[in-house]
């Protein structure tokens, strides 16, 4: 148990640095004009940070997150359900940043940076709200 919980801590810290520095790569490359090597270089910052960190550490920390509900059968807790919504409303997150970044790779973004600075509040939110039902389980 304390190694798919350790698994599953690590997977939600990498996922959660990917979903923490991304909107601000967006912020800063909504400021570098389209086709400039600013905007090509943000391209492939954002591209790896989403290929190589975010959706491993998501894909990882679903299977350590369910192995470990399984191990501890938490299903009648309110919590818990409380906890799952949360979840999946990263992992919604976390696909609308996915196609934000196609549409920086593309050249179509129409947003300004203070949507995305606004964005970067949204993971940070959810997390606390996590943290506190699994610690404090206040249901």
């Amino acid at each position: 148990m304390l190694w798919v919980k350790s698994a599953h801590i690590i997977s939600i810290i990498s996922w959660m640095a990917a979903l923490l520095y991304l909107p601000r790569l967006l912020v800063y490359h909504c400021e570098a004009p389209p086709g400039s090597a600013a905007s090509e270089t943000f391209k492939i910052m954002e591209r790896r940070l989403l290929k190589a960190i975010a959706n491993p550490a998501m894909a990882a920390s679903w299977i350590f997150g369910l192995w470990m509900a399984l191990l501890i059968q938490p299903w009648t807790e309110i919590w818990f359900w409380l906890k799952v919504a949360c979840v999946v409303g990263l992992s919604t997150f976390h696909s609308l940043l996915a196609g934000w970044v196609r549409t920086f790779a593309d050249d179509r973004n129409k947003r300004p940076a203070r949507f995305f600075r606004m964005a970067n509040e949204v993971p940070t939110l959810i997390m606390i709200a996590i943290v506190v039902l699994v610690v404090v389980k206040p249901f």
